[in-house]
C-alpha cells in the first residue's frame, strides 16, 4: 500500500493499466476487483475536521461513496451508509471501519429508486443521530450500451431514477432538517461535459445533476446551507467492471488520463471532506472537477 502523504510521482503512486478483464453482474462487489481499489482503509488519516457532524451517504458500500464514508468517520462524523441489499458484504466492511473510529454507524440497505425509501433513510438517520448535517448524494447506475436503440425504456428509467430522481427525493426529505452550516454534496461526472457515446443515459443524468446542484444552491444558501458537486473523471471503482464499461476498456481504464492511470477512490475523498467542512464556508453552487487532468468546462 502506497503512503499517499509522502511526496512522490503521482503518475506511479497507484496501479496503472493494463488490468485483467473482470466481468461482474451489476452492481458488483469491490472485494472481487483486481487490483483492489484503495478506499482509504489503511491510507486515509483524519484530522477532526468533521467532529460531531452527522452524515448520510448514498452508494457508500464501495467506490467513491465508501472512500467518503471512511474519511468522514476518521474526521469525526457519525455516518449513515446507504446501499443495495445485494451489496451487504461490502457494506458490512464499511460499517466495521466506521465503528472502529468510535463514531456511530447506521446501515441503510434499500433501493434509492423507491421514493418512500429516500424519506425513510432521512427519518432513520435523524432518529439514530439526532440530526443531519451532511448529505452526500452519490449512488449511481452506469451500464454501457453501444447504440441508442439498445437503451431500453427500462434502462433509461432505472438510470434516471437512481441518478436523478433519488437526488430530488433525498433533497426534498432532508432539506427541512438541515441546520445553518450544513452541506449537501452531489456526485456529477466529467460525463456531464464530455459525454461518451456508450453512456447516453448516464451522461444525461450527470448533466442534470450539475444543473440541479447549482439551482438548489441558490435556494438553500438562504437557509445557510451550502450545496456543491464533485465531478470525477476515471476512478477505479466496481461501477466499471460490472457493466459500466466494456471489458476491453476495463483493461485500459484510466490509461488516457494525464497520469496514465485511473484515480483511486481515496484520492477524491478529501474533496468531499473539504466541501462538508467549515473550511469551505464561502463555497456553494460550485462543481469541483477531479478528472486526472482532463478538466471540466
Amino acid at each position: 500500500m502506497s503512503d499517499r502523504l509522502t511526496m512522490q510521482d503521482p503518475r506511479h503512486q497507484y496501479p496503472r493499466p493494463p488490468f485483467p478483464r473482470q466481468p461482474q453482474p451489476a452492481p458488483g462487489l469491490a472485494a472481487e476487483m483486481e487490483p483492489s481499489p484503495d478506499h482509504g482503509e489503511e491510507s486515509y488519516r483524519g484530522h477532526g475536521r468533521l467532529k460531531g457532524r452527522r452524515a448520510l451517504i448514498t452508494g457508500a458500500d464501495s467506490g467513491i461513496g465508501r472512500a467518503i464514508a471512511i474519511a468522514y468517520a476518521r474526521e469525526g462524523a457519525d455516518v449513515a451508509v446507504s446501499y443495495l441489499p445485494s451489496e451487504e458484504a461490502d457494506a458490512r466492511e464499511v460499517i466495521a471501519l466506521i465503528e472502529a473510529e468510535d463514531v456511530k454507524a447506521l446501515a441503510l440497505p434499500g433501493d434509492v429508486r423507491d421514493e418512500a425509501w429516500n424519506a425513510a433513510m432521512v427519518a432513520r438517520t435523524l432518529k439514530a443521530f439526532g440530526g443531519l448535517d451532511i448529505l452526500v448524494v452519490n449512488a449511481g447506475r452506469q451500464q454501457f450500451r453501444e447504440d441508442v436503440g439498445e437503451v431500453s425504456t427500462e434502462d433509461f428509467d432505472a438510470t434516471l431514477k437512481t441518478n436523478l430522481y433519488a437526488l430530488h427525493w433525498l433533497c426534498q426529505a432532508a432539506t427541512p432538517h438541515l441546520p445553518p452550516g450544513a452541506a449537501v454534496i452531489t456526485t456529477a461526472s466529467i460525463q456531464a461535459y464530455e459525454p461518451s457515446d456508450i453512456l447516453l443515459d448516464y451522461a444525461t443524468t450527470k448533466g442534470g445533476i450539475v444543473t440541479y446542484t447549482k439551482a438548489l444552491a441558490k435556494q438553500l444558501i438562504e437557509k445557510g446551507v451550502r450545496v456543491n458537486a464533485v465531478a470525477p473523471g476515471p476512478f477505479w471503482t466496481v461501477l466499471q467492471p460490472s457493466g459500466g464499461q466494456p471489458q476491453e476498456k476495463v483493461e485500459k481504464f484510466g490509461a488516457h488520463s494525464a497520469f496514465g492511470r485511473p484515480g483511486q477512490p481515496v484520492e477524491i475523498a478529501p474533496v468531499y471532506v473539504l466541501l462538508a467542512s467549515q473550511e469551505a464556508s464561502f463555497v456553494t453552487g460550485e462543481v469541483w472537477g477531479v478528472t486526472g487532468g482532463a478538466g471540466i468546462a
